[in-house]
């Protein structure tokens, strides 16, 4: 379904029952939405929004009710394969705790107005949409992302909140450098994360918005590390900052980061116990949990990243696995290898390619993909190669295919 306001109420109300809601973008094709579902097997499926309606009408007033958990977020990890992250049903200690870390560390109050700018089925909007509407705040959905119809709503509706991805700020300062910048002295928090950052586009966002008001997280859909103020950033450029309040970072001898969590932020993937345990290990702070990116953490606790998981290609904030992209196109007749990566882009952060090893037009690899890929995974540019490099062990070498796509 499409987020509305009501879409936010309905996972409140449904989390404050016991009842786990499957956030899932509607732009999934059927083949899609149909793998990622079939480990969870969802009692029910919503796909009109009669039946948001239908089930608010069931839990009056429960969506500003304690919720006993978090919302299944679907991610693909480096498997290709969908996991959901459950962080199972909460007794009241840890219910309340979840409530009040998010508060706490963000100020979410009754007078705040969020603007929702991405789309509600990702793990972070929806966090900072509940955490408003469990303070008393209201929120402002504008639809799908458009600098006008966003600029509007700004003027319109004097939103306290935000949080987007760069792309959302590039292509935001690139209209208001064509019509002008709106009043912003509204906004007590700007959040941003999902990709990385350009230092001109960082530079920008702190000279137009309020002083103190912005800051980027480091975090995934499996849980949160960091936060930082931007004024943190102008100070250390590059850090995603120190461990959110409770959390503790380390990084092992392969330098992939682990972040200690109270109890209220474990997690498990439903159904999936093997990939549970390589995620969990313990720590002397606790457990401990990795989404295998790499960095390192300096004298004063600052996490720098350098890397993210591998192979993930981050388009526009959204998460893309090659691999899932990759079996997708080997479905295709003529296809004898493929390797999808991403190459940089100016507006989306990086753009989904792919390189093809065989005899296939480039109009039935991009007509099968529009069938069984949402856009964000849809490849942008093919590459038709003799073969793919690669290394003395037979893995591809992606980092050159960007390369062999540039000399083309």
């Amino acid at each position: 379904m499409p987020g509305s306001a009501a879409y936010v109420d309905l996972v409140l109300a449904l989390l404050a029952d016991g009842i786990f809601p499957i956030p899932l973008d509607p732009a999934l094709t059927e083949a899609e939405r149909t793998r990622i579902l079939a480990p969870l097997t969802p009692d029910l499926l919503v796909t009109e929004a009669s039946g948001v309606e239908e089930l608010l009408a069931d839990r009056a007033g429960r969506s500003r009710s304690l919720p006993r958990g978090r919302p299944i977020h679907c991610t693909s990890g480096t498997t290709g394969t969908p996991k959901g992250v459950y962080s199972g049903l909460l007794d009241d200690d840890d219910a309340a705790a979840l409530v009040a870390e998010e508060r706490e560390l963000w100020g979410f109050d009754a007078d705040d107005v969020n603007l929702v700018l991405s789309p509600l089925h990702h793990s972070a909007p929806l966090r900072f949409a509940m955490g408003t509407v469990l303070a008393g705040g209201r929120l402002v959905v504008p639809g799908r992302f458009d600098p006008v119809r966003v600029t509007a709503a700004i003027a319109a509706e004097r939103p306290t909140t935000v949080f987007c991805v760069p792309t959302h700020l590039q292509r935001l300062f690139a209209h208001w450098d064509q019509v002008g910048v709106p009043d912003l002295s509204s906004f007590r928090l700007v959040a941003h994360a999902g990709a990385p950052c350009p230092p001109a586009t960082k530079q920008r966002l702190v000279e137009l918005f309020p002083e103190g008001s912005t800051w980027e997280f480091y975090g995934s859909t499996e849980g949160q590390f960091t936060a930082c103020r931007s004024e943190e950033w102008l100070t250390r450029p590059g850090t995603v900052g120190r461990a959110r309040p409770g959390r503790t970072l380390s990084t092992d001898e392969d330098g992939r980061i682990w972040c200690a969590v109270p109890s209220h932020a474990r997690f498990t993937y439903l159904g999936a116990p093997e990939q549970t345990a390589q995620s969990w290990r313990d720590t002397p702070a606790g457990p401990a949990f990795t989404v295998g990116d790499v960095g390192r953490i300096d004298d004063e606790g600052y996490l720098h990243l350098d890397g993210r998981r591998t192979d993930l290609i981050i388009s526009g904030g959204v998460n893309v696995y090659p691999l899932e992209v990759e079996n997708a196109l080997r479905e295709v007749a003529g296809v004898v290898d493929v390797a999808v990566f991403g190459a940089p882009d100016p507006e989306w952060g990086q753009r989904v390619c792919a390189a093809i090893v065989g005899t296939v037009s480039t109009d039935d690899l991009t007509s099968h993909a529009r069938t069984v890929l949402a856009p964000a995974k849809r490849p942008k540019d093919y590459l038709v190669v003799p073969e793919l490099p690669m290394t003395a062990t037979g893995k591809v070498r992606r980092d050159v295919l960007p390369e062999l796509l540039a000399g083309t």
